[in-house]
């Protein structure tokens, strides 16, 4: 499959070619913080099938954290693109509001980090969750 994408003003695109690893969402604080207070929906795209088409997104990984994700977002409008984990270096991490067509995404296979979740943050019914990421 090709996934197409963006930010909302243009300057940045990409295009994923190849099967998603994973579709999940993930509630850690991270997370909440970069998508203003929700989960984040996700798909885990080969790295190597990953390109950007226009633009170069701006790169931020806390300095204070170990094992920290990269994130990568748009400088001019601040949409976010994508994030990097040291955990899953195979995958680029796609978040689905970048998509064109984030229906393409159908919903969480799996749900992590369920124990940062707050009382408002619904969970769809018969979606394997954790409360950490497992392993």
């Amino acid at each position: 499959m090709k996934f197409t994408g963006g930010c909302y003003c243009g300057a940045v695109r990409y295009e994923a070619d190849g099967d998603p690893i994973m579709k999940a969402r993930c509630h850690c604080r991270e997370c909440q913080y970069f998508t203003g207070g929700e989960g984040n929906d996700f798909m885990a795209m080969p790295v190597a099938g990953f390109h950007f088409t226009k633009g170069e997104p701006k790169s931020y990984t806390k300095p204070d954290l170990k094992g920290a994700a990269t994130r990568q977002f748009c400088a001019e409008c601040g949409t976010p693109i994508l994030t990097k984990s040291p955990a899953l270096p195979i995958a680029v991490i796609l978040k689905v509001g970048s998509l064109d067509d984030p229906k393409l995404f159908g919903g969480p296979q799996m749900i992590f980090q369920t124990a940062d979740a707050h009382p408002f943050h619904l969970m769809p019914e018969g979606v394997p969750a954790f409360a950490r990421f497992p392993g």
